[in-house]
């Protein structure tokens, strides 16, 4: 009999929910990741009292009570609410797109008077079938905000022209004829108290964990430890990019500490001007309310992808989506191994989506 019923690799929220799951089950479980920590991509790291997100913001938002009341098993959960703004050459405006940012930009005050200048800007643009990104975006909220707060963001994000882009990228971008300026139109929302890597740590209690372990190149003597394989890296790289590589947007952050205790009153700033490098500054204290004496600021800065960099968002186009189903194909054929998450499904999925997709895995494998 071999020592495990589960080699799960990633110890990411998906590896870690399922983990939680197959031991409560009875099975036995080994986690491995080769970073040095588990928590993945929502790893949150303690600097000057302030949980720092090493890989970028993320807060918490689902519709899902199911989900919620998972998650509330290994956390409790503040009221912090995601307001980010724009910062366009020096002005401010309101994310999502709300009757603050149409006031800031054209003076009106009602929604009538705002959905007439959308359409105005709109009929003068000539756009009936929007067919790329720019077009897409002027139809849902006109040229001004197109050009003063998408194009240079989203450009220096995808690191290609918004009119070079598919327009469905920014069809879920939230537009609100109201004052409310909570960008996730959810339910449930909040940060956990403590930080997320606590909450993994939860999820993962009486689970095995080795960390600094990469799997790809120690596959056959960690395959012989297990039954099964949950695997949440990337597929491509799994099959040794034999059909090619995936591609990716990656991420580079750089990190200071600040002597001050409040640098931009914001968690998250978004810079939408083609000149400022990086796309945001994130400020880690504020997700939490925290009231320390210093801050730690992250600038995000966009980059292409390529073979050995972490990837984060997969770039689901139309080439990327075919190649991804010949290696779905592929997977198919791996009898002992489930791929799941964002990188072994290469989807660009919400924290709420993973547990459910690992939650479903776990249901279907565990029944």
């Amino acid at each position: 009999m071999k020592p495990y019923d589960y080699l799960i690799v990633g110890a990411g929220l998906f590896g870690a929910v399922f983990a939680h799951e197959a031991r409560s089950k009875g099975k036995r479980c080994l986690v491995i990741d080769r970073r040095d920590h588990i928590a993945g991509n929502v790893y949150t790291q303690q600097v000057e009292g302030i949980n720092v997100h090493r890989y970028g913001a993320h807060i918490f938002h689902t519709n899902s009570k199911e989900v919620w009341n998972y998650v509330g098993r290994f956390a409790e959960f503040n009221r912090y609410t995601n307001s980010p703004v724009a910062n366009y050459h020096g002005q401010i405006y309101n994310l999502p797109f709300n009757m603050n940012t149409f006031n800031k930009m054209w003076g009106v005050v009602t929604p009538a008077e705002a959905k007439a200048e959308i359409q105005r800007q709109r009929d003068a643009a000539g756009i009936t079938q929007p067919k790329n990104l720019e077009e897409q975006a002027i139809s849902l909220v006109g040229t001004d905000i197109y050009e003063k707060l998408i194009k240079g963001y989203t450009a220096k994000q995808w690191g290609r022209p918004c009119d070079q882009l598919p327009a469905f990228i920014i069809r879920r971008l939230p537009v609100r004829f109201t004052y409310d300026d909570n960008y996730f139109n959810a339910l449930y929302q909040g940060i956990p108290n403590g930080g997320y890597t606590a909450m993994v740590e939860r999820m993962l209690e009486g689970v095995e964990v080795r960390l600094g372990v990469d799997y790809l190149q120690e596959k056959a003597q960690l395959d012989a430890l297990a039954d099964r394989v949950i695997y949440t890296g990337a597929i491509d790289a799994y099959f040794g990019y034999q059909l090619g590589a995936l591609e990716y947007r990656s991420v580079r952050f750089e990190t200071e500490v600040l002597d001050t205790d409040n640098y931009q009153g914001n968690a998250v700033v978004n810079y939408t001007d083609a000149e400022t490098p990086y796309t945001r500054i994130i400020e880690h204290k504020h997700f939490e309310f925290g009231t320390q004496p210093k801050t730690v600021i992250s600038r995000e800065y966009s980059a292409e992808w390529k073979v050995g960099d972490e990837p984060y968002y997969p770039v689901n186009d139309d080439k990327n989506s075919a190649l991804y189903a010949r290696y779905q194909a592929l997977a198919g054929e791996e009898k002992k191994v489930r791929f799941g998450g964002r990188l072994g499904e290469y989807r660009y999925y919400d924290m709420d989506k993973v547990i459910e997709s690992a939650l479903a895995a776990a249901r279907e494998e565990l029944a």
